[in-house]
């Protein structure tokens, strides 16, 4: 993958920027994870609690109906049951943990009094009356476990999910980046050394370059000295001659 990037300034700067940013979201993901966790785990006290209150009330309204069914009949269990004029009424909304929308389960006309439930002070008894109080309790329970099950999975998942995001970005991502980084610091490394290199290279044949001018400069210069000597020594020798040549 490295490989695949032009080893250039602007992409090393590019690859600090990304690395610099996945760096924070991977620390805020790493946070809103174990926030989630504790979260999930108040929540997960309170299943457990919900749940043990579940079974004990599942128990006390078998037992209850159990007994209603032995002293009052079927029959009699049956005709309370079918007396109910109002169903219980369950709205839902939705509440935020940490930016996760769980349920809010909300339920009315559970709880019912005499009148209510239809068949009236002369058509019960104290064991109908006692079954009735168990599974309205059980429905309660029943509604608040739902509420605490589903808050409970969706928080799972979230966990689930943010762990995935963290996962990618320490050991996919971030690993990619640095290496990327990695190699085009040294790419860059090689053209800087390969440049220093050319550059030497340059000024020493430049200054070889201006030694052998300034060799053939001083070979010029001698030279014409050397010229420039003999013409004076030339000069006395011309004028004797003349002199010689008057005396005659």
């Amino acid at each position: 993958m490295a490989k695949d990037v032009k080893p250039t300034r602007k992409n090393l700067m590019a690859i600090e920027d990304r690395i610099d940013l996945s760096e924070r979201g991977h620390d805020t993901l790493e946070q809103k994870r174990d926030g989630l966790i504790m979260e999930f785990m108040d929540i997960l006290d309170q299943a457990q609690d919900v749940r043990s209150e579940l079974d004990a009330d599942y128990q006390t309204a078998q037992r209850k109906i159990n007994m209603a069914r032995a002293m009052e009949g079927d029959v009699a269990v049956r005709g309370a049951a079918a007396a109910l004029k109002e169903y219980p009424e369950i709205t839902t909304q939705s509440k935020n943990i940490m930016g996760v929308v769980v349920p809010q389960i909300e339920s009315t006309k559970v709880r019912k009094d005499l009148d209510e439930r239809g068949y009236g002070l002369l058509g019960s008894s104290a064991r109908i009356d006692e079954t009735a109080d168990a599974y309205e309790q059980l429905l309660e329970t029943i509604i608040l476990a739902a509420e605490v099950e589903t808050a409970m999975k969706k928080m799972l998942e979230e966990i689930e999910t943010t762990k995935r995001r963290v996962n990618a970005l320490e050991f996919t991502l971030l690993p990619e980046l640095y290496d990327n980084k990695e190699y085009i610091e040294q790419k860059l490394e090689e053209q800087e050394r390969e440049e220093i290199f050319r550059l030497k290279k340059i000024k020493a044949k430049k200054e070889e370059e201006e030694a052998e001018e300034k060799a053939e400069a001083a070979a010029e210069a001698e030279s014409a000295e050397k010229a420039e000597a003999a013409a004076e020594d030339e000069t006395p020798r011309l004028g004797q001659t003349d002199s010689e040549r008057s005396d005659r």
